[in-house]
């Protein structure tokens, strides 16, 4: 291993990593960031570099946890399939043999399988939602039991924001018996001895980076098609993102990181990212998440196409987003999942690879991020 500039080391071999993972401070804004890589379950990248807050003094370590958004639900997925392949859980069986009060509204056959890829019709909800309530847990979920799909469920795929989190979480919840932040914690994280929450610990708190919004588009930009489609009160993009309504301060502070939301607030590191996805793909220190089989099942394309909620393309294996043009990963046979602002975890079994990236300062959510796009062509080239 060789020491990198800005802190860390790669494995020989591997130094266009560290020189993109550098690049990305001078060219594309970096604040404070970490990468890290695996290559058949060995750890050949571990970088850190920046500080926490813009213009800050505390540096950006190895040590430093971020929220990384949705780049939790990848880790739901992890743990709905391991309940599939203990023969607990059945994608395909009806949600009501789990959680009967789900019928309501003319739901009563929808699969457990439509709610993990995004074709259920629950992308929102309309019972106003704040922030107790999602410190609550079951406001959430009740409204969603009680709530009308917004499209005839499986004719059409659209992005569950907020939602994939409670209607995964409490199937999980019912069939395991425990939370999902409690089953990650006991059943994925412990035993990979990686650092990733839902459900922050408040005695690790003071470790976690503020989360930093897009910066402005500079004078001139051309127009966000997503920034205009967010902003319209009658789209389902903004029913799907802005209800939970939850002040922007809240995400920074403990009461939001201790909860459980399963669709965006886990909180951990790259290596804890790029070790659970490791684990999908191959042994890690004796344990596997998923079998093969799992894994072929778990990654088979479910939705693709036109998303209703996004606006774009976009395409979902059973709970992990797979390959598509604005989050491309390392292309066709990745599978894991994006946050918004740009953190990412993903793993890919044929180049048995697999990658952890968090952030502090978020990008637009429109588009391809140059941060990660940069550090994934420089590794794709390191295995050529």
């Amino acid at each position: 291993m060789i020491e990198t500039k800005v802190g860390g080391s790669v494995a020989a071999g591997f130094e266009p990593v560290q020189e993109a993972f550098a690049a990305n401070f001078e060219r594309h804004g970096e604040v404070g960031a970490a990468c890290c890589i695996h290559l058949h379950g060995r750890r050949v990248v571990d970088l850190w570099g920046g500080v926490t807050t813009p213009g800050g003094s505390e540096p950006y370590t190895a040590d430093t946890l971020q929220m990384v958004w949705s780049t939790t639900k990848g880790v739901v997925a992890m743990a709905a399939h391991m309940l599939a392949q203990e023969g607990k859980l059945d994608f395909d069986a009806p949600v009501t043999d789990y959680w009967p009060e789900f019928a309501a509204e003319g739901k009563a056959t929808i699969p457990v399988r439509w709610l993990f890829c995004h074709k259920s019709g629950l992308a929102a909800v309309d019972r106003p939602l704040g922030l107790d309530d999602v410190l609550a847990w079951t406001p959430c979920v009740e409204a969603l039991a009680a709530q009308r799909p917004y499209w005839e469920p499986g004719t059409a795929h659209g992005y569950h924001t907020w939602t994939y989190g409670w209607l995964a979480g409490e199937v999980i919840r019912r069939v395991a018996g425990v939370t999902v932040g409690e089953f990650v914690a006991k059943r994925i994280a412990k035993p990979l001895q990686a650092e990733f929450w839902i459900g922050l610990p408040e005695a690790t708190n003071a470790r976690v980076a503020p989360v930093l919004p897009p910066l402005p588009e500079p004078a001139g930009a051309p127009a966000d098609p997503w920034a205009a489609r967010l902003a319209d009160p009658n789209s389902l993009a903004h029913k799907s993102w802005a209800n939970p309504a939850i002040p922007p301060a809240a995400f920074n502070e403990y009461p939001f990181r201790g909860a459980e939301v399963p669709a965006g607030n886990g909180i951990g590191s790259a290596r804890a990212l790029s070790r659970l996805y490791a684990a999908c793909i191959g042994p890690i220190d004796g344990i596997r998440l998923l079998e093969p089989g799992t894994l072929d099942h778990a990654t088979r394309t479910q939705a693709h196409g036109l998303d209703l909620v996004q606006g774009y393309e976009t395409q979902f294996g059973t709970g992990f987003q797979l390959a598509f043009p604005f989050r491309p990963m390392a292309g066709a046979g990745s599978f894991g999942h994006y946050g918004s602002g740009g953190s990412v975890g993903f793993a890919h079994s044929e180049l048995g690879i697999s990658f952890g990236y968090v952030m502090n300062q978020m990008r637009p959510v429109y588009g391809r991020d140059p941060r990660t796009s940069g550090l994934v062509e420089a590794l794709l080239s390191c295995l050529r």
